[in-house]
């Protein structure tokens, strides 16, 4: 182990030698790749974390260059999965460590085995019930996780220690219905507030790592980098007064499936039809008045029985058809694979 490249790391008195020989031998997992997750997967490979995980579903496009800051003009010529994408980049940027990308769409199914032997794992996802899923399968498996969103010039971040702090569904105990909240793709986002954000997650992934789980955030932590407006929440007591379903009745309802959208291919189709458990009575005609500003959107249509637009992607390259219902349900029409659909799905509905 050359400790060497870490000397800038290791003379900071809170890591030390002991510090960086035990981020050396640990395990972290980046729950996606995007605007947090190239952050993030950035952090701790060039801080020496032994083994990196980074998993993601999407491939990378042009318009993900203003901020997920792993990935360049070359990797959207050659249409990379992000985290093939981000396995190569981290590579060239730290040879000396274990660096596994894995494309695959996290859910019920996977999380487990994605996570296991985890020290940390730390979000990256782009929707909350991805991230409900990797609280469920963290709380049971007691593996510390860090939570981070961001849309807008707005971020948030949280760092959960299963069994000590409260975890996510004692301060959200549903995931915001589709359609309810904006998402980078409807409503825009500022790539330094990722790189903030993103970097806050890191530094709190390393101190998990590092053996300093005093110096951890125990607040829920939110800043609007535009308008310079910050805030910290104490949420410490969140977890005595809630009767958390997860953390303290260990009802997990994600991770067995319960509360997650379901998912169909549409025999003869070329379609998958998403249709979230607990989906939300949605006004079509001011989700099409948001959609209006996304880019890349076309033929946007809606009525009272549906809304239709196309989307970029689909398994030849010509484009989604997406169709979305009053009820939440939508049809992605264009593509087979399901982790195509419900990225597609977070993209522009939002879950």
């Amino acid at each position: 182990m050359n400790l060497d490249r870490y000397n800038r790391q290791i003379l900071l008195p809170f890591i030390g030698e002991e510090g960086q020989k035990k981020i050396c031998n640990s395990t972290a997992v980046v729950a996606g790749c995007g605007a947090l997750g190239t952050v993030i997967a950035n952090v701790l490979a060039r801080a020496g974390v032994g083994t990196l995980r980074v998993i993601d579903r999407d491939f990378v496009e042009m318009s993900n260059l203003q901020r997920q800051v792993l990935f360049d003009e070359q990797d959207v010529r050659e249409n990379m999965p992000k985290a093939a994408a981000a396995e190569r980049k981290l590579k060239a940027i730290n040879a000396d460590i274990n660096i596994v990308g894995i494309v695959t769409d996290i859910n019920p199914a996977n999380v487990e085995e994605l996570i296991k032997g985890a020290d940390v794992v730390v979000d990256g996802a782009d929707n909350f019930e991805t991230r409900f899923v990797i609280n469920d399968a963290c709380v049971k498996h007691n593996i510390p996780w860090v939570y981070g969103a961001a849309v807008g010039s707005t971020g948030m971040t949280m760092t959960i220690i299963p069994g000590q702090t409260p975890c996510i569904r004692c301060l959200f105990e549903t995931a915001p219905p589709p359609g309810m909240t904006p998402t980078c793709d409807t409503a825009g986002v500022l790539g330094a507030v990722t790189g903030l954000i993103g970097n806050y997650e890191g530094a709190e992934a390393l101190k998990i790592l590092a053996g300093r789980r005093d110096a951890i955030n125990t607040r829920l932590y939110s800043i609007d980098l535009w308008s310079s407006e910050m805030h910290q929440f104490k949420i410490a007591r969140a977890r005595e007064v809630a009767d958390c379903p997860c953390c303290k009745r260990r009802n997990f309802e994600f991770l067995e499936g319960q509360g997650a959208s379901t998912t169909t291919g549409l025999c003869g189709r070329n379609a998958v039809q998403i249709n979230p458990r607990n989906g939300s009575k949605l006004d079509l005609q001011e989700m099409a008045n948001r959609l209006q500003g996304a880019g890349g959107l076309s033929n946007i249509t809606a009525n009272k029985f549906l809304l239709k637009f196309n989307a970029p992607g689909g398994d030849d390259g010509t484009g989604l058809e997406i169709t979305v219902f009053p009820d939440s349900r939508a049809i992605i029409k264009g593509t087979k694979k399901v982790a195509d659909a419900r990225t597609a799905y977070a993209k522009y509905i939002g879950a």
